[in-house]
């Protein structure tokens, strides 16, 4: 798949990873939806790197960029709650 179907699938996932870890965010809808494409991107590298082959537009690879969206709003979270203490 080319990182612009990446991209797209991440502008789905940052937004799936914010319906599923709703809260007040620092930087907002957008910067979740940043966060979402990417952990789009950051799933396209390392699925391969696991062995995991997915394939163009699937719920695979809806599924791995969610996770990676939600994994990095997870550490954004952290990183910006111990910033502003």
């Amino acid at each position: 798949m080319s990182i612009l179907g990446w991209l797209l699938i991440g502008l789905v996932a940052g937004a799936l990873g914010k319906l599923i870890m709703p809260g007040k965010d620092p930087g907002g809808i957008i910067v979740t939806i940043l966060l979402g494409i990417a952990g789009a991107l950051l799933a396209k590298v390392l699925t391969p790197m696991m062995g995991i082959v997915i394939v163009d537009w699937t719920w695979q690879a809806f599924a791995a960029a969610t996770a990676g969206a939600i994994i990095l709003l997870a550490v954004y979270r952290l990183v910006m709650a111990k910033r502003t203490r």
